[in-house]
């Protein structure tokens, strides 16, 4: 019988995301950090501050299917006893999501602009190298490289399945 492995915790999303969206995503973030080139210490910090609030994606679809599970809740209980249902459809999607990284919400998150922690993470890493924090570059290009290799997952889609 054969093992079930389960995708890792920090690239599940990616991966069940399209090459052409994670490629999008990354050339966003990409764009981020050289609008941020050579801007001052004040402004820098004004943007990872930006950072550190921003929703991602795994904050969103458990707040999507926390209201849905509420929803479900109460309208099985002020309307009719069939919306119970609802609430279990969504909890067995949450379930898989959190076992494979993929549930229905993905893709239209993703397409809004929804990032993983890691992909935010390598925006803040890069930005904290262009400010100085690590070794210092001028380089936006060299900065992401360089916030990559600090850790998490690529986002630009490589080592990924093309068929997704």
């Amino acid at each position: 019988m054969a093992a079930i492995t389960l995708p890792k915790t920090t690239s599940r999303v990616s991966q069940c995301t399209s090459r052409k969206l994670n490629e999008r995503i990354f050339s966003k973030t990409q764009k981020n950090v050289e609008a941020f080139c050579g801007t001052d210490q004040e402004t820098l910090a004004k943007r990872l501050e930006e950072l550190d609030r921003e929703w991602d994606f795994e904050r969103a679809i458990q707040t999507g299917a926390s209201i849905q599970v509420l929803l479900g809740l109460a309208l099985g209980t002020f309307l009719n006893r069939r919306w119970y249902i609802w609430s279990g459809v969504v909890a067995g999607f949450l379930l898989m999501h959190a076992l494979l990284g993929w549930a229905p919400p993905l893709p239209v998150l993703r397409r809004l602009g929804f990032r993983t922690e890691a992909e935010i993470d390598e925006e803040r890493n890069a930005l904290r190298i262009l400010r100085g924090d690590f070794k210092p570059t001028e380089d936006p290009r060299q900065a992401l490289a360089q916030a990559r290799l600090s850790g998490g997952p690529s986002v630009s889609g490589e080592g990924m399945d093309d068929t997704k």
